[in-house]
């Protein structure tokens, strides 16, 4: 699931070569193309949430862009006797990494997933799927086989598809929303709130392995990817869809395998930092629905924030043309520091982690050092890495059970 800017890299490479890796423990190998890529029958609803004794909608999103995305919605609990009102359940949406899709918040049983224990506590439940991946692959006039689908990053994700599934929501529930953000999640989350987007329909954000800055990424592959996604690799691959199950980016990694100090015998590891508390099975299960193709554009953009220190604007790495979308020869700088000082804020991350590292969280944490002191929530966990957060057994009592506090403790915000 990584890179050395996010999970973005830190989805985006580190899901891309934790998930060439046929198995969670072995040597690379190249998976082909199947069902991880394309959509279940029934879709996510069928195949992972009503068959636990949920309720579920499946519903799609347009953005202003015109890509069609994949939201679920589950709008209540499975335990009864509680208060079933729709109108008054907070929503809160849940936003997934780079490489994967709303499927990776299911993987565990209901009393360890997220979206399930949200649900039988109360709030309406909606999973995002990001464009390009295997249930948000429409456009009203694209097709995925057309380059032109994929001519976005993450600038878009900011930009079009959180604000689309925003309004929705809102449309649908009148209410202010709860943000859930992993990775990318958390990426495209703190840049919207920069530019001032989203905060008017937003009541709080909790914010787990947190990507903003991504230049201390500790794992030689993650680095070593980074280098190499430079605005160049669309020509040279001739790739617009960047699908870790493809072959060119399967030779990609196992080129950068061969060098020195990159271990790629046990990829998850080596991209997001030694996990604690992952199942086997779990493991299993996600190499079996993930990763998801996103766009080399994206990739490139995510690889840019790793070398460059920076949370901008992609840079098209030519003056004119920088000048030519942003009017000036830099692309402009997301400035955390716009953030809202009152929107409430839960930030979470772990000492393993070697995508959201820790130095890297600190420079986001001193960016909010103005932000109000009892908006502000930080958690820190000594033996969590990237993958924890969404996959542990024992994420319930360290992490989720603080996300409901603080959501509760900040209802009437």
């Amino acid at each position: 699931m990584a890179q050395q800017g996010s999970m973005g890299f830190l989805a985006t490479f580190s899901l891309c070569v934790l998930l060439i890796a046929g198995e969670s423990h072995g040597a690379l190998a190249y998976i082909p193309k199947d069902a991880a890529s394309e959509p279940l029958a029934d879709g996510i609803c069928a195949s992972s949430v009503t068959v636990r004794g949920y309720k579920c909608h499946e519903l799609q999103v347009t953005t202003k862009d015109g890509y069609i995305l994949s939201l679920q919605r589950i709008p209540e609990g499975r335990t009864e006797g509680r208060d079933h009102n729709a109108t008054k359940k907070q929503p809160v949406i849940i936003q997934h990494g780079v490489l994967v899709d709303g499927m990776t918040w299911l993987l565990n049983p209901p009393e360890q997933s997220l979206p399930f224990i949200l649900a039988d506590n109360g709030f309406d439940v909606w999973i995002s799927n990001t464009r390009g991946t295997r249930y948000s692959r429409q456009h009203i006039s694209l097709d995925p086989s057309s380059p032109d689908f994929w001519n976005w990053s993450w600038d878009e994700l900011v930009s079009y598809d959180l604000p689309a599934v925003f309004d929705y929501v809102f449309s649908q529930t009148g209410q202010k929303i709860n943000y859930v953000g992993h990775s990318q999640g958390t990426l495209i989350a703190l840049a919207s709130f920069t530019e001032g987007n989203l905060v008017n329909q937003l009541r709080s954000a909790a914010l787990l392995s947190p990507i903003a800055y991504l230049s201390h990424m500790s794992t030689a592959l993650g680095v070593l990817a980074a280098k190499s996604f430079v605005g160049e690799i669309t020509t040279l691959f001739g790739l617009a869809e960047f699908n870790p199950r493809g072959l060119p980016v399967a030779a990609l990694v196992k080129s950068l395998c061969v060098y020195p100090g990159v271990d790629c015998y046990d990829l998850l590891t080596a991209l997001t930092g030694k996990n604690c508390c992952l199942n086997s099975s779990t493991v299993d299960l996600f190499l079996k629905n993930e990763p998801q193709p996103t766009s080399t554009k994206n990739m490139v953009h995510l690889a840019q924030a790793v070398r460059h220190g920076v949370l901008a604007k992609f840079n098209y790495e030519r003056p004119d043309y920088n000048i030519m979308h942003y009017g000036e020869a830099f692309p402009p700088i997301y400035n955390l520091s716009n953030i809202p000082h009152n929107v409430p804020l839960f930030v979470s991350y772990g000492g393993r982690d070697a995508l959201s590292d820790v130095v890297d969280v600190g420079s986001l944490l001193d960016a909010l050092k103005l932000h109000d002191v009892d908006k502000l929530s930080v958690q820190f966990i000594k033996d969590y890495a990237h993958a924890d957060y969404v996959m542990a057994f024992n994420a319930r009592d360290l992490v989720y059970n603080e996300v409901l506090a603080f959501f509760k403790r900040h209802f009437d915000t």
